[in-house]
């Protein structure tokens, strides 16, 4: 097969206008689809990270938007394998113009004396998480936002209420960085909660929660809701990786998505390397006749025909995976939605799955111009004249 490496790689790119062009059409396509790949992946397959799996969130059974009692907390935190409990409580509201989507980031009130303890992986010099536990107006934002927005300690930041009726006024006193991402606000709850009308201090949208063990998880999901079955208000308790994937859920079967986009872009990718192949070997049919003329056999020409769509498709592919990390890079450098999405990559798996797909098509698509071509008898062959 060596010997016939030269002869494979002039004949991949003879045409070189139309070889580049497929591909760069097979890397366009392999880039969509290593992007959502790496999200399915990310989402769906990727293995929990040590400190997120200790985490769980308990929200209102019917719907986050609707409150569920304060003194909710009291009782999780009586459960047996709780080592920790607090408000997870969003904020929204907008800052500065809401109409520019690039002066968004979440902000969350929290308890600033345990959101140390169940967020673990949030690393801060000492001094500023002291100055964040003993002021009551004090925030502290993750590295990206900082970034973006030009954050320091010290600085002051406003953000207009919506869901509450007050204006969030608070002093940045840390800059936290965090595997998981660091494109977060977050506060003291006590502060926005002295705020509040009497008749909204005493409800929660959600609990963040820190089990003493992974292996205790299940069984403190199921004691919780079991609490509040016969409450007025029931609950949803859910891993913390669950909850996130709750609110993607709201737009849609993102399963269902991911993985129709993934097949239609297959398809397509299939239909172009067979175009692309059937193109070739339609040209070079009187070659094929030669080199059977010289003692080639079948099984050799099937195979260097299969070599070189096996070529283009690795050369795509490799352009594919380089593009698909790029826009990774910037997919993970926006706004997330999950702690898997701010951490998004194209991971070995999915790199190889790739090329795997690249070649799989490639090979497949060309498999009947190449078998047509090994089969046909050489006066046929040297017979053809276009």
């Amino acid at each position: 097969m060596g010997r016939f490496l030269p002869l494979i790689w002039k004949n991949a790119l003879r045409n070189r206008r139309r070889s580049l062009l497929t591909i760069f059409s097979v890397g366009l396509s392999l880039c969509l689809l290593g992007v959502m790949m790496a999200i399915y992946y990310a989402l769906y397959l990727q293995e929990t990270n040590p400190a997120q799996a200790l985490r769980i969130t308990t929200r209102n059974r019917v719907s986050i938007t609707l409150p569920m009692p304060a003194f909710y907390l009291d009782r999780i935190l009586r459960t047996p394998g709780v080592a920790e409990a607090m408000p997870w409580q969003w904020f929204g509201g907008s800052y500065k113009d809401e109409r520019d989507p690039d002066n968004f980031f979440p902000r969350f009130g929290v308890d600033p004396k345990k959101a140390f303890r169940i967020f673990s992986e949030m690393k801060m010099p000492e001094d500023q998480i002291k100055a964040f536990q003993s002021e009551r107006r004090a925030c502290i934002v993750g590295k990206a936002v900082a970034a973006k927005h030009g954050f320091k300690t010290g600085d002051r930041i406003t953000i207009t209420g919506d869901i509450y009726p007050m204006n969030l006024e608070v002093t940045v006193r840390g800059i936290y960085e965090s595997e998981l991402g660091s494109d977060s606000l977050f506060f003291d709850w006590e502060y926005v909660r002295e705020a509040l009308p009497a008749g909204r201090r005493d409800f929660l949208s959600s609990i963040s929660i820190l089990a003493d063990s992974p292996e205790s998880v299940p069984r403190i999901i199921n004691a919780i809701d079991d609490q509040f079955r016969n409450a007025t208000v029931q609950t949803r308790t859910e891993t913390e990786r669950a909850f996130a994937l709750g609110f993607l859920n709201q737009l849609g079967n993102i399963k269902l998505i991911l993985l129709s986009v993934c097949g239609a872009v297959t398809f397509t990718l299939m239909l172009v390397s067979a175009n692309t192949m059937a193109m070739s070997v339609r040209e070079r049919v009187r070659e094929v006749g030669i080199l059977k003329t010289l003692g080639f056999k079948p099984h050799q020409i099937l195979t260097i025909i299969l070599s070189e769509a096996a070529l283009i498709a690795w050369l795509g592919g490799t352009l594919g995976f380089l593009l698909a990390s790029g826009l990774c890079l910037m997919i993970r450098s926006g706004p997330a939605f999950s702690a898997e999405i701010s951490t998004l990559s194209v991971k070995p798996p999915v790199a190889a799955m790739l090329m795997v797909v690249a070649i799989f098509v490639a090979v497949g698509s060309s498999l009947v111009p190449a078998l047509a071509a090994a089969r046909m008898p050489i006066l046929d062959a040297l017979r053809r004249t276009d």
